[in-house]
């Protein structure tokens, strides 16, 4: 399919300075990982919202605790541990 889409002389010079650059072979290359860039960013804000949403749902059934220097201690210590022990890294955590 092709697209034909307007932009502006900045967005123009940036996408042959990507291309000059080596990295992209081409506009099209550049384009099409910009669009993947934002796919997986909008996939991680509907994952964030939905951990919102269940941490909230949690919250209401009175399942939190209550937020101390202990608590984030404890949450780090338990973290390096995992780290230290090889343990996989929690998918609910993002970078």
């Amino acid at each position: 399919m092709a697209m034909h889409v307007n932009l502006s002389p900045e967005m123009e010079g940036f996408i042959k300075n990507q291309v000059a650059s080596g990295f992209y072979g081409n506009a099209t290359e550049v384009i099409r990982d910009a669009i993947r860039r934002m796919q997986a960013e909008d996939s991680r804000r509907v994952a964030w919202q939905a951990a919102i949403q269940k941490g909230d749902r949690q919250l209401d059934r009175g399942e939190g605790i209550a937020y101390t220097p202990e608590t984030m201690n404890d949450i780090t210590q338990r973290a390096l541990s995992a780290l230290h022990n090889g343990q996989p890294k929690d998918t609910d955590v993002l970078p």
